[in-house]
């Protein structure tokens, strides 16, 4: 006999949750309750009802957590999160979000100030300080913090929208799943092997996040299939597309100039990474919110 889980008053969250706990191995459904408005999330029979109760409860301290959305993505469903009476993308939401990353938001705010200002024609300016230095004026300089900055700037509306949408998604995972220290050594280490690669190779003439990028996306990427258990996974679609989009910028096909240095040895960095937590962590789980 099914057994009913829990009320909810969103059938998108709902349904999210429902495909959620299917993909568990806990197969489940959403049913009409017999008050308006109201959806029940049904639990199959024979389902573990403890651990299923488990699951409802960590949804409900944390529906918007991207794993649930995954779920449906490699299920090949898509719900859409509808936005509620006080609107998905209210100060208060973005605040809260924050709150959950805050160094995944410091970033978003720091590129997002630095562009801004690029836009307002300080980019000179700005950039003065921020680029990269030849190696080795950057050994007479001592300005160390250069092998970081050229992360922060970025050319066009294009390359910040770009980089700064798969970092406050795939930065935010990490950062909820294994903590705020675990995200700023993925940063810094990455930022430092991918901006040191690039000017060795190509010299001093770039900037952007997109090797960070690159580091995060390896870095789920691994991490999901080395330790599927501890939530933390990107659709092999997604993967895909990245990949495509590095082979195009060594094939110099694109329209724009690819940091393509940067950009393999920041995906080599985040696979590394995971693959050193994984192997190295196996006899324990990270914490989960």
């Amino acid at each position: 006999m099914s057994t009913p889980l829990i009320a909810i008053t969103n059938e998108s969250y709902a349904h999210l949750l429902a495909n959620y706990l299917t993909s568990q191995q806990l197969p489940s459904q959403v049913a009409d309750s017999e008050k308006e408005g109201e959806y029940i999330i049904v639990l199959a029979d024979g389902g573990d009802v403890s651990r299923a109760t488990a699951i409802c409860e960590e949804f409900i301290r944390q529906p918007g957590h991207p794993k649930y959305q995954q779920a449906a993505w490699e299920n090949g469903e898509h719900v859409a999160l509808h936005p509620s009476k006080s609107g998905n993308l209210s100060i208060g939401n973005l605040l809260s979000w924050a709150k959950t990353a805050p160094f995944a938001a410091s970033v978003l705010f720091i590129c997002t100030l630095v562009y801004a200002l690029s836009w307002l024609g300080f980019f000179g300016t700005v950039s003065q300080y921020l680029k990269m230095q030849p190696v080795g004026q950057l050994l007479q300089t001592h300005e160390y913090w250069r092998l970081i900055t050229p992360a922060f700037i970025h050319f066009s509306a294009l390359h910040f929208i770009f980089n700064l949408l798969w970092w406050s998604m795939l930065g935010a995972q990490i950062e909820r799943t294994f903590g705020f220290s675990m995200l700023l050594l993925v940063f810094v280490v990455s930022a430092i092997a991918s901006n040191l690669a690039q000017a060795v190779v190509s010299g001093p003439a770039f900037g952007g996040l997109s090797g960070v990028v690159y580091a995060v996306l390896g870095f789920v990427w691994w991490i999901g299939w080395l330790r599927p258990s501890w939530g933390l996974s990107i659709p092999k679609a997604i993967v895909g597309f990245m990949l495509v989009w590095l082979v195009l910028g060594y094939a110099d096909v694109l329209w724009v100039n690819m940091a393509n240095t940067a950009h393999t040895v920041g995906l080599i960095s985040g696979c590394l990474m995971a693959a050193l937590l994984a192997l190295g962590s196996g006899r324990r789980k990270p914490a989960q919110l």
